[in-house]
């Protein structure tokens, strides 16, 4: 969702800029506040994490990048710290207040031992999925605005099932290309393999090819 920032009681998570527009050429931004409704910030304190420029990291529902910028920055009438974040697999800048990083959830990328527990779910079954198209886009789109990598590597894997078996829809092959695109950014820090390697690991560990077709049977519990 497109909007014209202005000031509010909540300063926002996180400040997008598509390719080729920076904060300095535009007062117009993505709100980034959609994923943050669910999370009562006063019940729920998140630890603060401390960045710094270099550092590699993962934005929710955009991916893994790197800090590149760390600066006082005026922006809506306040002055504030923020952390610019460059998306690996877009080169879309991300801008967040430093004080909000956990609360946007901003993270390191994933260790070893979560690692290993992802590469668990891309190779485990296809698990069950609504019957009904727009249910299953919804169910699909739900897990991935969680932001959790488990719950963004089992949309990757059903798809990937659904793709070589029944074939997806126009929307889910957006939804399926995006999903990927997103834990490939990941996992190419986690793994430190190139784009081209990486989604070959992740078709093989799903028993796929980047082409769809099937390579082990597995069952698909949406009929």
């Amino acid at each position: 969702m497109i909007a014209t920032c202005r000031r509010s009681r909540k300063p926002p998570a996180g400040l997008l800029f598509p390719p080729g527009r920076t904060e300095e050429d535009t007062i117009t931004t993505e709100r980034t506040e959609e994923h943050l409704s669910d999370v009562d910030v006063e019940a729920e304190p998140l630890p603060h994490i401390e960045f710094e420029i270099g550092d590699n990291v993962v934005y929710p529902h955009h991916g893994a990048g790197k800090v590149i910028r760390k600066e006082q920055k005026d922006v809506l009438g306040e002055r504030r710290e923020y952390l610019t974040v460059k998306i690996l697999h877009n080169d879309m800048t991300v801008m967040v207040p430093t004080e909000n990083a956990a609360i946007a959830g901003l993270r390191r990328v994933i260790d070893d031992e979560t690692l290993k527990k992802v590469q668990a779910v891309l190779q485990d079954e296809c698990s069950e999925m609504p019957k009904n198209w727009n249910r299953r886009f919804k169910h699909n789109r739900d897990k991935i605005k969680t932001g959790d990598i488990y719950e963004l590597a089992e949309v990757v894997r059903n798809l990937a099932v659904r793709e070589s078996q029944k074939g997806l829809s126009t929307g889910e092959k957006q939804m399926f290309t995006r999903a990927k695109r997103i834990l490939a950014s990941e996992l190419m820090y986690a793994l430190e393999l190139d784009e081209e390697e990486v989604e070959v690991h992740i078709h093989g560990l799903m028993g796929t090819t980047p082409n769809g077709n099937g390579l082990r049977k597995v069952a698909v519990a949406a009929k």
